[in-house]
């Protein structure tokens, strides 16, 4: 489907702002966990460190640059195109990098755990990072569920490839692309969605979400208003979302700290990375960490990730 659409071009007006951050912050490391791996075609980050993404806007694409200021605490972003309001490109800012994220909480807590404390030492300064959409959500944690990092980001980037809206700008030598919302993937035949990966239960899980979000009977306006466990019912009432998926969705795309995927192997074996041998007990260290848990789950993919140097790795 993308090879014959062209590739749409940033639109030349800028707007720049400047976002304060705590002085611990690191763009890096919540731009990994946001990602995931360097091959994601929708959160880039350039060999200078500069995070960049493309937002749907209703004049054309919105391309927007990130890049961190050490000295002055602040992330400076620049945004290119028009159309959308100025309080609403901050708000999906903050959002996507986790800038109002208070995990003091976590780390004093994970400081006093033996096993963990190194790893939350040596990545001290990650936010939980948040989808920009329900949707985008909703498409992660399901495509993600029982098969392996690179595999499902590899069926992750098909899918955007083939339903989203590529982005071509003069600082970028690739297309990047705007992630395709439930419509283009309502408009999508079995036969591509199985093609680039989709088992047959998957593609009726993301159909059942994108009609419910696409229909108004899911919104993330009710599920903010919602208490996570009850949020959780609300989500497992579709069919394909386990508590699993459940969870990962609420972290994720609705920033719920007070959440963690339980019962996961990729859980389990990272601790294992991290622990290097030494003892662990899952359930207390849960306990300890309390309301901010889900901050554990970023620490781990970190953990993953720095042992495949994937960290701060430039997206071309």
């Amino acid at each position: 489907m993308a090879s014959h659409r062209k590739p749409a071009a940033a639109k030349s007006r800028l707007h720049r702002y400047a976002i304060a951050v705590d002085s611990s912050y690191r763009l890096d490391l919540t731009v990994s966990v946001l990602r995931r791996l360097a091959s994601n075609v929708v959160d880039l980050l350039t060999p200078d460190g500069t995070y960049m993404r493309a937002l749907p806007g209703p004049r054309g694409p919105i391309v927007l640059r990130v890049a961190q200021n050490h000295r002055e605490h602040v992330l400076e972003a620049t945004v290119d195109g028009e159309g959308v309001p100025e309080h609403d490109i901050k708000l999906q800012l903050r959002r996507l990098l986790g800038v109002d994220s208070d995990v003091a909480g976590f780390t004093h807590a994970a400081l006093h755990i033996p096993w963990l404390a190194p790893l939350v030492e040596r990545m001290r300064g990650v936010r939980p990072p948040r989808y920009a959409t329900l949707w985008e959500g909703c498409t992660n944690s399901i495509v993600f569920q029982q098969v392996s990092l690179r595999a499902a980001s590899t069926i992750t980037q098909r899918l955007i490839r083939e339903l989203g809206e590529p982005v071509v700008t003069d600082d970028v030598p690739v297309p990047f692309y705007v992630f395709p919302g439930p419509d283009r993937f309502a408009a999508a035949s079995d036969k591509m969605l199985r093609a680039a990966g989709l088992s047959g239960a998957k593609v009726a899980a993301l159909r059942g979400v994108a009609d419910a979000i696409t229909t108004g009977a899911l919104s993330e306006t009710a599920l903010e208003q919602m208490v996570s466990s009850d949020a959780a019912l609300v989500l497992r009432q579709f069919k394909g979302i386990g508590p699993w998926t459940a969870a990962v969705i609420l972290l994720r795309g609705l920033g719920r700290l007070d959440v963690f995927p339980a019962n996961d192997t990729s859980i389990a074996s990272n601790m294992a990375l991290v622990a290097g041998g030494d003892p662990i007990d899952p359930k207390r260290t849960l306990a300890l960490l309390g309301s901010e848990r889900g901050m554990l789950y970023f620490y781990l993919l970190l953990a993953r990730l720095e042992s495949r140097d994937e960290i701060g790795k430039p997206s071309f």
